[in-house]
């Protein structure tokens, strides 16, 4: 899920006015929030039980908290960093987020949770690199007492104090549910390329599991997956492979970039007729393309509201207070139906929101 300044362009015309219709005041009116926890926390087959979360009022002091994001080169971390600068801001502590670049920069990533521990950050946020590569910083981290929060993609480490995220298997189920319906088994054979995302990372091979499962027994044809950095260009040069050696395909299914870079192809090759497009979450260009009609639907996993909670389940276990140690918003489709009830404020950065690396 990579910043620069034409992904900024997400938020213009029609977007931006829906997001401006919702008005300014949303720092402090985001909760309660529904969302899931599980139980027993961790388990990957623990019961997932309806909750209302409510964050703390304030910090009861300024504590230090360290955030480690893979990347911020599209405005799917925008989101969470959105949320991360903004629940820091409104509980009164401090926080320093230090981005790796991309997830072929795992090296990178652990060598700026080292820097963090040692400037002496009292927590840790990680929305991880790989769901398992971080295993010795996180026994470094784990030894100094600090509280460790898993962000959005998921570590497989008994050193995690707490998980703020949805499941992608979820999230990948939703979107092959969508296609699996459509084209029910005994229907026409439809073929769907499929872009999983960055091999290895913890919250892509959760999402291709939850897609293949959804498809298996209908008339679903998914080639088979073509894994990339998150990066608009790599992104873009999967998909054009994929049409030129498919001239039949009927889907493109994959990352909300893969989803954006292929609406332009797709169009620039006057195939927007013949091939939908499906992400598997929300950005502000996939809602802007489900507004045009260029994507069909988006689950969407509140990225926004997973960046606040984790800030609070920080500042809960500094403090000795009672916490939700796996968590995560309820997910839900957004397609055209229901696309100008949701409020925008907590599903993806608000207009003009620019990268928040420190709040003091």
């Amino acid at each position: 899920m990579t910043l620069s300044s034409t992904r900024i362009a997400f938020l213009t015309g029609s977007l931006a006015a829906a997001l401006l219709g919702h008005g300014a005041a949303f720092a402090d009116d985001w909760f309660p929030y529904q969302a899931e926890a599980t139980e027993p926390a961790f388990s990957a087959t623990g019961k997932k039980t309806p909750i209302d979360y409510m964050p703390l009022a304030k910090a009861a002091k300024k504590w230090d908290i360290c955030v480690s994001f893979p990347h911020m080169k599209d405005a799917y971390w925008l989101g969470v960093d959105y949320g991360i600068a903004e629940e820091s801001r409104r509980l009164g502590v401090k926080m320093q987020l230090a981005d790796a670049g991309g997830y072929t920069n795992l090296a990178k990533q652990i060598s700026q949770i080292e820097d963090c521990v040692a400037r002496g950050a009292q927590a840790v946020v990680i929305g991880a690199i790989s769901g398992e590569g971080l295993g010795n910083v996180l026994k470094t981290v784990a030894a100094k007492k600090l509280p460790i929060i898993d962000l959005v993609n998921g570590m497989n480490a008994p050193e995690v104090s707490a998980k703020s995220l949805v499941s992608f298997y979820t999230m990948g189920q939703s979107t092959g549910e969508y296609l699996a319906k459509k084209h029910p088994a005994g229907s026409p054979a439809v073929k769907v390329g499929w872009f999983p995302g960055p091999a290895g990372a913890a919250w892509v091979e959760a999402a291709h599991k939850g897609f293949m499962d959804a498809v298996k027994g209908s008339a679903v044809v998914v080639l088979d997956p073509k894994y990339g950095d998150t990066g608009k260009e790599v992104q873009a040069k999967l998909v054009e492979d994929v049409l030129q050696g498919n001239p039949d395909l009927a889907y493109v299914a994959g990352t909300a970039v893969t989803a954006e870079a292929a609406s332009g192809i797709l169009r620039a090759r006057k195939l927007d007729t013949k091939v939908q497009l499906l992400s598997f979450y929300m950005t502000p260009g996939v809602y802007e393309g489900i507004q045009k009609g260029r994507i069909v639907a988006a689950p969407a996993d509140s990225m926004v509201i997973q960046g606040r909670i984790a800030i609070d389940q920080a500042v809960r276990l500094l403090e000795g207070r009672a916490v939700h140690k796996h968590v995560g918003p309820k997910i839900f489709v957004v397609d055209s139906a229901n696309l100008k009830s949701v409020k925008l404020t907590d599903i993806l950065p608000p207009v003009g929101f620019k990268p928040v690396f420190e709040v003091q």
